[in-house]
């Protein structure tokens, strides 16, 4: 009874409001993706198959809709803490 208790609270804990750093590390990536499309691409060559290339495209819906990065920064921020960002992104 007592480990199950102890379950359900540390399951309960999870819930709560994320710590404002981590926010603010998961919400800058958001923001950084509705400044416009992101990808990459990959080109090599090896000796069993020859050459390879690869890659990908990836767009936001932010940035579909034409949403501005800071706001989708604060937004983001106030909806997983509960709070004003703690400080500004960093938006490269």
């Amino acid at each position: 009874m007592r480990a199950a208790l102890i379950l359900g609270l540390l399951a309960l804990s999870a819930c709560g409001p994320m710590s404002p750093e981590k926010a603010a590390e998961r919400c800058e990536e958001r923001a950084r993706m509705a400044q416009g499309p992101t990808g990459h691409l990959t080109l090599g060559v090896n000796s069993s198959t020859g050459g390879y290339v690869g890659g990908s495209i990836g767009v936001s819906s932010d940035y579909l809709r034409g949403a501005d990065p800071m706001l989708v920064y604060e937004r983001c921020v106030v909806d997983l803490t509960g709070q004003d960002p703690i400080r500004q992104p960093d938006l490269r």
